[in-house]
């Protein structure tokens, strides 16, 4: 486990830019107020991401294969899991 560089609320706040660019760059940081942690700054996960064409076909081909058969018994058993109508009431 790695430890987090600690950071003061007074560098935080005049040394903004720099530690943004840090963050931005994946680097984590505790922010202290007083000698005491008060938070923390963590990059954000990127979900969105766009996947290329020839990405996602890289990765089909690579995929185990799915039996149709199989995979409606899985989706009927889901829905029979959550079949409550919310109007029965």
């Amino acid at each position: 486990m790695t430890v987090q560089p600690e950071i003061t609320q007074w560098d935080l706040r005049n040394r903004s830019r720099e530690v943004m660019d840090a963050v931005q760059g994946g680097q984590s940081f505790t922010v202290t107020r007083g000698g005491h942690p008060i938070g923390q700054l963590v990059p954000l996960r990127r979900y969105g991401r766009f996947v290329s064409r020839q990405e996602f076909a890289a990765m089909s081909r690579t995929a185990s294969g799915t039996d149709l058969h199989t995979f409606r018994a899985e989706q009927e058993t889901t829905a029979d899991m959550y079949s409550d109508d919310p109007y029965d009431r």
